[in-house]
């Protein structure tokens, strides 16, 4: 008499790998992809040539600790421009000083481009 073999269970295949390889994936595409678009300010450098200086000085300091406009300390900065520019396309030019952050100054060309101010030169 001879007896069959009991027949052995399907062995179902291990998903672990599978999923391992699924979240590589998804951390390498997140990695690499871009999340929004970056915003571009326009700034020509002072060595550019292309504008012209006209009208009184109008020199930006901008520090870590606030704002100097010619010198003299300003909080409000667009006011403190009004009477200085006889148009909004008059040239004003922008200096980060010692210790100021990137973002100051980035903070600064919009609060003057939410103004209506639109001729920025960046200088060293």
């Amino acid at each position: 008499m001879q007896f069959a073999p009991p027949p052995r269970p399907r062995r179902k295949p291990s998903l672990t790998p599978m999923i391992d390889v699924v979240f590589l994936l998804l951390v390498f595409f997140m990695l690499a992809s871009r999340f929004g678009m970056d915003a571009v300010m326009p700034l020509p450098l002072a060595s550019s040539g292309d504008g012209t200086y006209e009208g009184p000085p109008r020199l930006i300091d901008i520090a870590p600790d606030g704002l100097a406009l010619n010198g003299a300390p300003v909080s409000d900065l667009p006011a403190a421009l009004a009477p200085l520019m006889q148009s909004p396309t008059d040239m004003l030019i922008l200096r980060g000083r010692d210790g100021a952050t990137v973002q100051h100054i980035v903070d600064v060309t919009e609060t003057l481009h939410a103004a209506g101010f639109t001729a920025l030169v960046l200088v060293e």
